[in-house]
């Protein structure tokens, strides 16, 4: 287990929920976690396009998923910088990016 800002995340193996492995639960809020690692603060602008247009038609299945399983859903991100890039692409998906700089 590690222990966070965010509470205590089940990390150790993924878990496996309605067909996908997410990366991490958080049992005291049933909160299901993906956890986003890129350096994107160091990406061209290309490159950043690119991550963003992958990543946020998987960050809604992701939300989907977990909720239609009676979880919470939310993404952890290393700078503001993803974090804001992907609330700008995805303002549905404002509420559940945080940023976790010890990632």
């Amino acid at each position: 287990m590690r222990h966070s800002e965010v509470g205590v995340l089940v990390l150790g193996g993924p878990v496996f929920v309605n067909g996908k492995n997410f990366d991490a639960l958080q049992l005291a809020t049933r909160t299901l976690w993906e956890v986003k690692t890129d350096n994107f603060d160091t990406y061209p602008p290309d490159l950043r396009r690119i991550v963003l247009d992958d990543q946020v038609p998987k960050m809604r299945i992701e939300r989907d998923l977990a909720r239609a399983c009676g979880f919470d859903f939310r993404v952890g991100v290393r700078s503001a910088a993803h974090q804001a890039a992907l609330e700008r692409a995805a303002p549905d998906l404002e509420d559940l990016i945080v940023v976790m700089d010890w990632c």
